[in-house]
């Protein structure tokens, strides 16, 4: 979501002063009412690679989306687009429903991904309605992990630890005016698009300005969310072979030296 210009509280933009202390990529590529696509975003970070290596620098991938990172470094073949049948798709708000249709047409799509995870499940069943062929059969899908020119290391701490800090960032992104951030986004004339209005806390403190949520409600939506995401996260980096894993057992800033000895190795 650091893709959108003007979400910054909320997605933990790097600073102004953190860009100008070290070149960033791929940051403030679009405005949020506009729907930004993983094919987009490939097609940037190709871009970005190509001008980093021109310059005989070397690039440090860091993220969480795990898709999009899987586009990225394996070159992931991304399927035709449909926007006509993705509008009809968006007109139904039951998001089980959609999962339940794309079970029938492609369950092995549908058991790739999160019954509450909507925004895979219309683009899946977008393309399985539009090309007449199951989601799944486009490419060789995410279990498949080939090999990659790139270095992968992944940091992990114990669970309560993970709880703890998004707890803490949460209540640092509120108290640094995320809630006035969502509120001058909200005000805007194009408003948001249905992408960015899924991005974790936006969600939530948008319910709160034009539903009457309450704030400690939504909070609290917020950091349950979060975590739910955290959890997915572990599940989805856990089954690449291809990531060399180090453990911390409170501050993941003390794997440091570890982790640039690792990369001091590798040649991308």
């Amino acid at each position: 979501m650091q893709v959108y210009r003007r979400m910054d509280v909320g997605t933990a933009k790097p600073t102004p002063a953190e860009q100008a202390e070290v070149p960033h990529h791929l940051v403030d590529l679009a405005d949020p009412d506009e729907s930004f696509t993983v094919r987009r975003f490939q097609r940037a970070f190709d871009e970005a690679m190509r001008d980093i290596e021109a310059r005989g620098k070397r690039a440090v991938l860091v993220g969480g989306t795990g898709l999009y990172l899987r586009a990225a470094i394996d070159g992931l073949s991304m399927p035709p687009q449909f926007p006509d049948v993705k509008a009809e798709l968006e007109l139904e708000a039951d998001t089980a429903a959609l999962h339940a249709r794309l079970r029938e047409l492609d369950p092995v799509g549908a058991g790739r991904m999160e019954p509450t995870n909507r925004r895979r499940i219309v683009r899946a069943l977008e393309v399985t309605l539009g090309s007449g062929r199951p989601f799944s059969s486009h490419g060789p899908g995410l279990d498949v992990h080939p090999p990659t020119r790139f270095r992968l290391v992944g940091v992990w701490l114990p669970r309560a630890v993970v709880a703890h800090r998004i707890e803490q960032r949460v209540s640092a992104m509120l108290a640094a005016g995320w809630l006035d951030e969502v509120r001058a986004l909200a005000a805007r004339p194009t408003g948001l698009s249905l992408t960015a209005r899924q991005a974790l806390g936006y969600r939530e403190l948008l319910a709160h300005l034009e539903d009457g949520v309450a704030f400690d409600e939504a909070v609290a939506r917020i950091v349950t969310r979060t975590r739910a995401f955290s959890r997915r996260q572990r599940m989805w980096f856990r089954r690449d072979p291809r990531i060399r894993w180090y453990g911390a057992a409170g501050n993941p800033v003390d794997l440091l030296p570890a982790l640039l000895g690792d990369l001091a190795g590798c040649r991308s």
